[in-house]
């Protein structure tokens, strides 16, 4: 189910950044909200916000083997490991795979949604951010709580 979720994700991600790529100049912005939220058109040769800008097959090289690293978890994990951690590192890969992409076809990351007070990322970077909010629930709140009960 993980990994359906990961391709789906994918998927979408790569379909947006698609039309955003083929129907928007770069640089253009459409507001959605006038001066809150705007769908701008930018690419992105960096990780977050930019850094290591240049470096984009470095950093792709670096995304796959985490994926590859997170995909053989998930695996090994399937049968018996909590669907916090399992939801929270399908959608960190799902995220990774959808920026991963496109720096190795592209050489530089589509990003678009733009919220004026934040740097503009995309679907990618929202599922790696809420990957890792899950990932710090899990490790913070439910692993304890599950270790308890095995009496670790």
């Amino acid at each position: 189910m993980y990994y359906i979720l990961i391709i789906a994700a994918v998927i979408l991600d790569q379909s947006v950044k698609y039309m955003i790529r083929t129907n928007m100049a770069l640089y253009e912005s459409i507001p959605v909200i006038e001066g809150i939220f705007h769908i701008t058109y930018i690419q992105n040769t960096g990780a977050a916000f930019s850094m290591f800008s240049g470096y984009t097959r470095i950093l792709a090289l670096i995304t796959v083997g985490i994926t590859i690293g997170i995909l053989y978890y998930l695996f090994r994990l399937r049968k018996n490991g909590h669907w916090s951690l399992m939801l929270s590192l399908a959608l960190i890969t799902a995220g990774g795979v959808g920026n991963m992409i496109d720096r190795l076809s592209l050489s530089y990351v589509v990003d678009f949604l733009d919220l004026r007070i934040w740097p503009i990322f995309n679907l990618a970077d929202i599922y790696v951010c809420c990957g890792c909010g899950l990932l710090i629930i899990y490790v913070f709140l439910i692993e304890s709580k599950l270790n308890a009960k095995k009496g670790m």
